[in-house]
């Protein structure tokens, strides 16, 4: 040992680690020592050589214009076209889709993405109302950027060191903006999958032993949500064995709103029939009309007959953001035991980002843990509990946090408040002008959200309202719209029918940047494309 100590004494590869051993014990410090080699041995220097050879700094420099200029300047021009719209068949013959055995040159890989942008909708125009996601927001795409270059995995600390700090701190930093104290959450793949993690952990809980013998001898659990919910609580039901019939649909009110007192009454029905229901589903901003459901109400239900109660807020998860107007569209959100809220929809962080959260913990992990030994090592010399990819379904699972955690330092809780707030100003704002044009009548005529729903009538159906074919012919005026629309690119806004109701259009706020003018084209234009019908 005295031999080994001195040839370590004389050794300059030892210095002060060796040193350090001898005064302190070989065990104690071989840890340490091994770090700061291993630390010493990174910096090591190698012959010089550029690890981004210069034609592929040429192509990405290329492609970066053609996103900066094609893709973002002009997707946000306004003197642009929204869309370049061919049938699916001409679209074949414009672009070059087929794949070669032999590699195309830069330049043509070029050309190809300047042909996908240019026949590629740009939801990014101030135009485009389409959807439930709109606008541009650079933070965000800039975190996109960084993101796909990074090119990782959300599944442990190993590989995702800081990606897996920030999740846990914007996802506590979501759940205390809902009202929970404590609690979970993860970031799926969009709203949908979110419900599905929602109805997975509620009959975990209420029926552990489902992860291990399956559905075999189980009662019949039943669901409840209302008629005016997404589809995706029904395809959730189907995915997990539950079934389409036992999803209950709740009547709503005239504006949209789940009615409590059926709400009751099914869970009654349910329970003389012998079945087990567990797990409610209230919406917080409807697809169509924008509604919320009376969360206060329903958490007395679900308290009452021990029910989950999950609020989908993917649509107007945002409005939690606006101290204006949380209180009348959310209240009692804090009291349900999960949520789903989609920051790439009202808060604009782009696709995708949807956030499950709930107030229980440890749940997640108990629910869908595989416990792999080859991923998730419980000896591993850091910190375990932040290899959070056991949560998951998934096992990769892209990282869909740092642009929201991006956007949120630029713009910090104020900068959402007002955005919030000039979201629900220009709705109020369409709101009043629809009111006051002759042709154009609301379906609602004082929205929740910011979906405002009307139809327009032309000339030729004015005062014709008592005639037995109005419906009918009112039901053609929209699809018609929208197809003058889509062809000559200058806008687009989603169209549809509700129960009894004959199509009407749907136009939908979820970017601060819209202006009063776009409002006033939207409705000039709409009139200038039915005028004839």
């Amino acid at each position: 040992m005295s031999n080994i100590l001195t040839s370590l004494e004389d050794s300059s590869f030892s210095c002060s680690c060796a040193k350090e051993m001898i005064n302190g014990g070989i065990h104690g410090h071989l840890n340490d020592c091994s770090a700061r080699n291993l630390k010493t041995s990174a910096n090591v220097k190698g012959p010089k050589k550029d690890p981004l050879p210069k034609d592929e700094e040429d192509f990405l420099k290329a492609v970066f214009q053609v996103i900066l200029e094609d893709g973002i300047r002009k997707g946000r021009d306004i003197t642009q076209k929204v869309v370049d719209f061919h049938q699916p068949d001409e679209l074949k013959t414009l672009l070059d889709l087929e794949i070669r055995d032999a590699p195309e040159d830069h330049q043509g890989l070029i050309k190809h993405m300047k042909d996908t942008v240019k026949y590629s909708v740009r939801t990014s125009h101030p135009r485009f109302f389409n959807q439930l996601f709109s606008g541009q927001n650079s933070y965000a795409l800039a975190g996109q950027w960084l993101t796909e270059t990074l090119n990782t995995s959300q599944y442990t600390f190993e590989v995702a060191p800081v990606f897996t700090i920030m999740e846990n701190v914007v996802l506590h930093k979501m759940r205390d903006i809902v009202g929970y104290t404590g609690g979970d959450g993860i970031f799926c793949p969009g709203g949908s999958i979110s419900n599905l993690y929602a109805l997975n952990v509620a009959r975990y809980r209420y029926m552990p032993d489902i992860k291990k013998t399956g559905l075999f001898g189980l009662p019949r659990l039943v669901v409840f949500t209302s008629k005016q919910s997404h589809y995706s609580i029904k395809k959730a039901a189907s995915v997990l064995g539950i079934g389409t019939n036992n999803v209950v649909l709740v009547n709503c009110d005239e504006r949209g709103k789940m009615i409590t007192s059926d709400l009751e009454a099914q869970i009654l029905r349910v329970k003389a029939e012998g079945a087990v229901p567990f797990f409610v589903n209230c919406t917080a901003g409807t697809t169509v009309l924008g509604a919320y459901d009376p969360l206060e109400e329903v958490a007395n239900v679900c308290e009452k007959h021990g029910l989950w109660m999950h609020v989908d807020a993917a649509w107007g998860g945002g409005v939690m953001m606006s101290p204006k107007y949380r209180a009348s569209r959310v209240r009692g959100v804090e009291r349900s035991d999960s949520i789903t809220w989609n920051p790439h929809k009202m808060m604009g962080a782009g696709q995708q980002c949807s956030a499950f959260l709930l107030k229980h913990e440890n749940l997640l992990q108990h629910c869908h843990e595989a416990k792999a030994k080859y991923l998730f090592q419980q000896d591993k010399f850091y910190d375990v509990s932040y290899d959070t990819g056991d949560k998951s379904m998934q096992c990769g699972r892209k990282v869909d946090v740092f642009k929201l955690w991006l956007m949120w330092k630029a713009k910090g809780n104020q900068g959402f408040h007002q955005d919030m707030d000039a979201i629900f100003d220009k709705t109020r704002y369409l709101v009043e002008k629809v009111k006051a044009r002759e042709g154009f009548k609301l379906v609602l005529d004082e929205p929740e959200c910011s979906n405002v729903c009307f139809w327009y009538i032309p000339p030729s159906l004015r005062g014709k309202e008592d005639e037995a074919d109005y419906k009918d012919k009112l039901h053609q005026v929209a699809p018609k719209i929208k197809e003058r629309m889509v062809l000559s690119g200058t806008m687009l806004v989603g169209y549809q029918p509700l129960g009894n109701k004959p199509n009407f259009f749907r136009q939908v706020f979820s970017s601060p940047t819209v202006t009063e003018e776009d409002l006033d084209f939207l409705v000039d234009e709409i009139e200038r494309l039915g005028e004839d019908l």
